[in-house]
């Protein structure tokens, strides 16, 4: 599924569940809003938002290693009303605490509960999460024997989960959290097929004296390329274009 028209009570809300019915990021599609909503005045004349949503084409020449842990399973989607639930928090009043440690910790408890909920909605009744924190970093390690089906194509399941558990977190959190997923190492060795590429798409680029250009990709992924080449000298890296199609392109150095 590329394309979904999807509605809710703020074009926000539509957006947002549109992202994870299609199992992708706000950068990754484009959005046309057929319909803004109203909330109307005593219950009378209100209207619903109405978007569409659809997935960017990508560059069919570059394509991005893939990391495969299996076959991913079909699973149902997350509610509308759960998705509108989570992304409501942070218009919400904010829980304020005077210790950061404690609300830090509530943030993660509250976080990992909205996971467990999600996961059974997917039918995965084996969950566990592990935390790995650092500051204001937290790291949550998800295990279960359907990891394919929390990863999705390109991480694009678990990217979306991890944008709306970043707006949990920072709802119970009276400092700003960076929330990272993670299931089977999948962020480790998707780093390391970046990497790798890399390193192809650069040799490509010195072989044939010719730039190469990537297929759009999440800012943190360009970050990766840019990184395992900055050490090069005999090839230029630059991002081009904006998001959601920015896209990173190796030049070669004459």
């Amino acid at each position: 599924m590329n394309q979904i028209t999807q509605t809710g009570t703020t074009t926000e809300k539509a957006i947002s569940t549109a992202l994870v019915k299609l199992g992708t990021t706000i950068e990754q599609v484009t959005v046309n809003v057929l319909t803004e909503g109203k909330k109307g005045f005593l219950g009378f004349g209100s209207r619903l938002a109405e978007v569409q949503v659809t997935v960017k084409n990508e560059k069919p020449d570059e394509q991005v290693d893939e990391v495969v842990l299996a076959e991913p399973e079909s699973a149902p989607e997350p509610t509308e009303e759960q998705v509108e639930e989570v992304v409501a928090l942070p218009q919400q009043e904010s829980i304020v605490l005077e210790n950061n440690e404690s609300t830090r910790g509530l943030a993660v408890e509250e976080t990992k509960t909205y996971l467990k909920q999600v996961a059974t909605d997917m039918k995965i009744d084996d969950l566990t999460i592990h935390t790995v924190q650092d500051g204001k970093y937290v790291t949550l390690r998800l295990e279960s024997k359907k990891a394919a089906v929390l990863i999705g194509k390109r991480g694009q399941t678990l990217n979306a989960l991890q944008q709306l558990s970043q707006l949990v977190a920072n709802k119970y959190s009276n400092q700003f959290l960076m929330i990272q997923l993670d299931v089977e190492n999948y962020r480790e060795r998707r780093q390391e097929s970046l990497e790798q590429l890399a390193e192809r798409m650069a040799d490509k680029a010195i072989r044939t004296g010719k730039k190469v250009e990537f297929e759009p990709m999440p800012s943190y992924e360009r970050k990766v390329i840019h990184h395992a080449l900055s050490r090069r000298l005999d090839i230029e890296t630059v991002s081009v274009g904006t998001d959601p199609n920015r896209y990173l392109v190796i030049e070669p150095l004459k």
